[in-house]
């Protein structure tokens, strides 16, 4: 396996509208366009990353850098942001100027699920397919995903640290629901004003919140800046506020239809899915590929870990890939 380090890797940066709202693409490979059928160069598997929250492509980075040499390159890596959680560039709006209403709360939790089908239906040749990777409520969106659009190609679905039941009573959600849920607009007076703050102040602030950790990836401090923006943390809050309400019963049933596809990686000290969601996902589906994380990695595991991540999925998929 080759580590991102050794040799230059193929990057493809885009800012899109995808259903009338900003939305940041990272395409790792030299596919950047997956969408014409008469194509003779295309690939067979297309690896997508669905985030957590925030939903920011740049915290995936490094993380979709190690999954493309860890595949050896043969198949395109691409994350997209969720709607709204980017900062546009420069001339670039954060809801696209049109007359054409695209799709309803496009921010809120359902539009965000209606957003990543959309980009696919887009972007990508429905004959190719799909390995979907998930990170937290990404989870939900992709077994959402799943279940709406059974067309899809999908060839495995691995869910990591998946936030799919009970978000509100977990230990994280009882102490952030009141504050997700009725005091979320007290937050955008300072981060309003800490805009103003010049760039190095403000990855300066970041890297003293991130100072816990022994090692922090770099493209986290970059992509993080991008919270110093009201209009990114207007989304991601009203966002997280949905999940509070809204991600309240396990979907069994697509479980149920889709388990021979999914991969499940909860965490051991995991406050948003605590152990015991997974001791009860373990039983009632004794078959399905259900793991535990015997390594210690933090449910933001893109903050410090993604190339050990990389590392084990690539792993987890050597049959699947060698049946292709």
């Amino acid at each position: 396996m080759r580590s991102a380090s050794e040799e230059p890797v193929p990057l493809h940066e885009e800012f899109i509208y995808c259903c009338g709202a900003a939305t940041h693409v990272l395409k790792c490979g030299p596919w950047k366009d997956l969408s014409k059928d008469e194509s003779k160069n295309l690939p067979r598997l297309l690896f997508m990353i669905i985030p957590g929250n925030p939903g920011l492509a740049g915290y995936y980075r490094t993380f979709i850098q190690a999954l493309y040499c860890g595949l050896n390159q043969q198949y395109p890596v691409w994350v997209v942001s969720h709607a709204g959680h980017c900062k546009p560039p420069s001339g670039m709006e954060m809801i696209e100027d049109t007359d054409i209403k695209e799709l309803e709360d496009v921010f809120g939790l359902n539009g965000q699920v209606e957003h990543k089908l959309n980009f696919l239906k887009k972007n990508v040749s429905k004959d190719i397919k799909l390995v979907l990777i998930a990170h937290s409520i990404g989870c939900y969106i992709t077994l959402e995903m799943m279940k709406r659009a059974s067309e899809l190609q999908v060839l495995r679905s691995v869910l990591l640290f998946p936030t799919i039941e009970r978000m509100a009573q977990s230990p994280q959600g009882k102490l952030m629901t009141p504050l997700l849920c009725k005091l979320r607009y007290i937050l955008y007076m300072p981060v309003y004003l800490l805009s103003f703050l010049p760039e190095g102040v403000k990855a300066s602030l970041v890297r003293f919140a991130l100072r816990g950790m022994k090692t922090c990836d770099e493209s986290s401090i970059t992509t993080s800046i991008n919270l110093f923006s009201v209009d990114c943390i207007a989304n991601i809050l009203y966002m997280a506020s949905q999940e509070m309400m809204k991600v309240v019963e396990r979907d069994s049933p697509t479980i149920k239809q889709n388990l021979k596809k999914l991969i499940f990686y909860y965490g051991t000290g995991d406050s948003w899915c605590p152990q015991h969601y997974y001791d009860e996902i373990k039983m009632d589906f004794p078959d399905g590929d259900i793991r535990l994380c015997e390594k210690g990695l933090r449910h933001a595991f893109v903050l410090d870990a993604s190339k050990e991540m990389a590392a084990m999925i690539t792993d987890w998929l050597q049959d699947d890939l060698t049946k292709l």
